[in-house]
């Protein structure tokens, strides 16, 4: 750039020869002057202006301050040569900060630049939007970037900046980004060829499916076939391997995605997840001599044992991952005893038990003495996740002994740590006031008010304690450096509960304040102003001592802080009353238990560990504190979901509001035991025969489903017992291929119908082809609603629809013969209302003024019901009898009687069941494809 300048060549080359300091100032200062004369003066070409605006851009480079040439930036953008237009968008990148007045300027031509057919211009404007990321860019140019990154024209290379572009802007303005409309169309985008483009877009499908996980639940099944193909199948190019490992970075951020999810239910997709994550562990169960092969592959076994443990911490999986991990913990390299360390802190926090990982208990506890400090805090934590009743004082033993010693950088975590470890295991209360009190003395500055706060309500409400309490808190008192965390505690404990201990030799009155007053001159204000409420409740139970409180009490009412000398002067006051007067005795009454409150340790300490960027799907902790932190965000994102979007606020953002102020203050945070299910259905596709298809095949077993002028989907079904098989069949009716191709069953109620596809389809479908998918359902109890397939795929746009599935409660239906005798004993004995749903509906007669009885047998045993002959006298009444299957209720029998009136042109339809749901369900059914008979013949005529 610069060969083609000469006056920037010289210029440079003019700086770099300055010998010192000043001389450089002086000819950058006098650049500075001739380019200001040639902006004022004006009429400057383009080639002008990029030579002086790249002379501005270099001496900001050198640091010197910069303020003219903003304009001239502007106008270079608006170029139509490539030349001037990149230092133009060179110079806004470097000039611009985000809140800068001229971007309101630039923001048009990067609108053209995107719009344009040049792939070097979109790149460009890509650059500078992703550079500034102002809220105004967000705004304006979001729609043109989601454009650009869907667009089936656009090259890989800008795909890929587009996709970081995106996420660069959501993470910025995230309420301007249409997250959930954008969904299917963004996900669709990961089974494109290129695996770079995969890569960027699943980092920017990360970042919005973590606060959107319902509306991007899709992608579940892409990254696990996403995953499949690559470490299975190994679909991919060799310009992706590194170091011998197939897209080592694709890999870990697919695997961190499945972790945004539960863990699904769908067999195929298990299957194919532990066969995936089996492979990855044996292949990478040997390290090599390589070390970037060993740093990629690590990366991904890592991850892969993370998403092991997030699936089933009971699978040999999760068995293999220990033995991997107790090997990694204990290696040379620092890198792999740190993700050793972590990992094994993620299988503390959600295993069952804990029996395997205490087997390395020694050398996790002599990892907190490692050089690096990194391997050092992740030994904290996994320690302080692997604690349990069994080793809790051997562990906090070894982390207050570690106390002394550590980083000042790791001790308020310590503290914390070891304040709620010794709450959560104390084996007596003893031990608890033993060690928190040695955790205070030992850890001094590093204690927050929430430890103390927490000993003092602990004390207060546990009577067998207190005795001791104020004994050992005066032993501590008595040593002659006591933190001032450590007289807030005395001051609290020996005002409450001294008198316990008055009596006994060497803890009298006057040596209690003694101790505690000797401490009180190195204390700051709020201190002493504790102090002197520990004095005034003194005055009340100790009246010997009562002139030295009292002289106390005279000297605070002349200090300068206005909060001492009220108190000193209200409490003189009171210590001045008569014996008789009973309301110091009122006023020093005892302080009550505190009502049950939660700990505000846990949540300052979740605060402190709060990530940033891609959200841990676990805390520090044991198993039951990762149980109480999903309830927390599930009932967090469902109050959301209440919420208009300018209302909601993140999960960490509610996490913070549980401060130790609230928890103080006794409020209710329980979490209720029932949270209802996330995930909407999807909105059904409409249309003149969908719904006239539908209901056809609920008593067909094959047929159209749907079909447009671009795809057929038919149904083949066969059902026995409490299973059910649909072979789906998609037809390409175009000349071109149907890509990204994806198909998902949503079923409203998983516990009473699951629905699963045999194998992942292909995610293309070939021109004028036919593929076949297999869906195995299984009836688990009494079910209303269809499941809906949702089938999208990109056909120069992306395209979904959404329609019911023929699988309702009469397909698991098996049907009975019975005599007529036998059928009236089972009717009587079922009996009436609420066991019986009746239903009469008009009807209409053939050409011949005849009822169409075929069609009503069709329709009644098409429902599986077993037509019964000579039950009923009248030959064009139906009489049907019926068990319905399912795996966990068992058999429940149904009874059917159709009986049409010619004459009066109606038709009753009764149904008995031994269940109230099915008898509503089987009448609905049955009534709605008669209706729809009616409707056919009625149009036939």
């Amino acid at each position: 750039m610069a060969a083609n300048m000469r006056g920037l060549t010289q210029f440079i080359a003019d700086i770099r020869g300055a010998r010192v300091r000043e001389l450089e100032e002086k000819r950058i200062n006098k650049e500075m002057a001739n380019i200001r004369k040639k902006f004022k003066d004006g009429n400057l070409d383009g080639y002008q202006k990029k030579k002086y605006v790249a002379k501005i851009i270099f001496t900001y480079i050198l640091g010197y301050k910069v303020d003219i040439g903003h304009l001239e930036a502007v106008n270079l953008i608006s170029s139509s040569k490539y030349s001037e237009k990149q230092i133009g968008y060179l110079a806004v990148t470097l000039l611009m900060h985000e809140n800068s007045d001229f971007l309101r300027l630039v923001v048009n031509s990067i609108r053209k630049d995107l719009d344009e057919n040049n792939e070097i211009h979109n790149c460009l404007a890509l650059h500078a939007i992703a550079n500034v990321g102002s809220s105004e860019m967000a705004e304006a140019l979001a729609e043109d970037v989601h454009r650009l990154l869907i667009s089936p024209t656009s090259m890989t290379f800008v795909k890929k900046k587009a996709a970081l572009t995106l996420l660069r802007l959501y993470r910025k303005r995230p309420e301007v980004i249409p997250a959930a409309e954008w969904a299917l169309r963004l996900v669709s985008l990961m089974d494109d060829q290129d695996l770079g483009v995969v890569l960027c877009v699943t980092s920017l499908v990360m970042a919005l499916a973590q606060d959107h996980p319902d509306a991007y639940a899709v992608c579940y099944t892409k990254a696990v076939d996403r995953l499949h193909r690559i470490v299975l199948e190994h679909e991919y190019s060799g310009m992706y391997t590194y170091y011998k490992v197939p897209a080592p970075w694709l890999q870990v951020k697919l695997l961190r995605l499945l972790q945004y999810y539960p863990p699904t239910e769908d067999i195929t997709l298990k299957n194919i997840l532990n066969e995936t994550l089996q492979t990855i562990m044996t292949s990478s169960a040997e390290p090599s001599r390589n070390v970037q092969h060993n740093n990629a592959q690590n990366a991904v076994l890592f991850e892969a044992i993370s998403l092991a443990i997030h699936l089933d911490t009971r699978s040999p999986l999760v068995d293999t991952a220990a033995v991997l991990l107790a090997r990694f913990i204990s290696s040379k390299e620092t890198n792999v005893r740190y993700l050793g360390l972590d990992t094994m802190a993620h299988l503390a926090a959600r295993s069952d038990t804990l029996i395997p990982l205490k087997k390395h208990q020694g050398t996790i506890i002599l990892s907190l003495r490692d050089k690096d400090i990194s391997v050092r805090r992740r030994a904290l934590d996994l320690l302080y996740s692997m604690c349990d009743i069994d080793n809790s004082e051997l562990i906090v033993g070894e982390l207050l002994r570690y106390l002394k010693v550590a980083d000042y950088v790791l001790r308020e975590e310590m503290v914390l740590k070891i304040a709620i470890l010794t709450e959560k295991y104390a084996s007596s209360y003893k031990w608890y006031v033993d060690t928190i009190l040695q955790l205070i003395s030992a850890a001094g500055d590093h204690v927050g008010e929430e430890v103390w706060y927490r000993v003092v309500q602990i004390v207060t409400n546990t009577e067998d304690l207190q005795e001791y309490a104020a004994r050992v808190v005066f032993e501590y008192l008595k040593t002659p450096s006591a933190h001032e965390s450590l007289v807030k505690v005395g001051g609290y404990i020996l005002g409450e509960y001294g008198h316990l201990i008055a009596n006994e030799p060497g803890y009298s009155p006057i040596e209690q304040f003694q101790a505690l007053h000797s401490k009180s001159q190195f204390c700051v204000a709020p201190t002493r102003s504790l102090l002197l409420s520990t004095y005034i409740k003194w005055v009340n139970v100790f009246p010997e001592i009562k002139p030295q409180l009292i002289n106390i009490f005279e000297r605070y009412r002349h200090v300068l802080d206005a909060e001492l000398q009220q108190r000193a002067c209200e409490y003189y006051a009171l210590a001045c009353l008569p014996d008789d007067n009973e309301m110091l005795q009122n006023v020093c009454e005892e302080m009550p238990p505190f009502p049950p409150r939660v700990s505000g340790l846990t949540s300052r300490l979740n605060r402190k560990m709060a990530d940033t960027e891609d959200k841990r799907t676990w805390i520090h902790g044991g198993r039951e504190m990762n149980l109480e932190q999903q309830q927390i965000t599930t009932l967090v994102r469902s109050k959301q979901a209440e919420l208009p979007a300018n209302e909601s606020t993140t999960a960490s953002g509610a996490a913070d509001s549980t401060t130790v102020l609230t928890a103080l203050t006794g409020l209710n945070l329980t979490i209720p035991s029932e949270v209802g299910e996330s995930g909407a259905a999807p909105r059904l596709t409409v249309g003149p025969s969908i719904d006239k298809w539908y209901k056809k095949l609920t008593y067909s077993a094959e047929g159209v489903l749907y079909e447009d002028v671009q795809i057929q989907i038919g149904i083949k079904s066969r059902f026995q017992g409490y299973l059910g098989q649909l072979a789906i069949y998609f037809g390409n009716k175009v000349s071109a291929p149907l890509t990204s191709f994806t198909s998902t069953v949503y079923v409203s109620d998983s516990e009473a119908l699951s629905a699963t596809f045999a194998k992942i389809p292909a995610n293309v479908l070939a021109p004028r082809t036919q593929s076949q998918q297999l869906l195995q359902v299984e009836c688990k109890k009494v079910f209303t609603s269809p499941p809906i397939l949702t089938v999208s795929f990109l056909a120069g746009a992306h395209q979904s629809i959404s329609i019911r599935l023929p699988i309702n409660v009469s397909k698991f239906f098996e049907g009975v013969k019975f005599g007529q005798a036998d059928f009236f004993e089972r009717w009587k004995l079922i009996g009436g209302s609420p066991r019986e749903s009746q239903g009469v509906f008009p009807i209409s007669l053939d050409a011949a003024g005849h009822i169409d009885i075929s069609q009503n047998r069709r329709i009644v045993s098409g429902n599986h019901f077993e037509i019964l002959e000579g039950i009923d006298p009248n030959p064009s009444n139906i009489v049907g009898a019926a068990v319905l299957h399912t795996s966990d209720d068992g058999k429940v029998g149904c009874l059917l009687r159709l009986e049409p009136n010619r004459e009066a042109k109606l038709c009753r339809l009764t149904v008995r069941s031994t269940s109230e749901e099915v008898a509503a369900e089987v009448q609905r059914l049955v009534e709605a494809a008669l209706r729809t008979g009616i409707k056919t013949m009625l149009n036939t005529s």
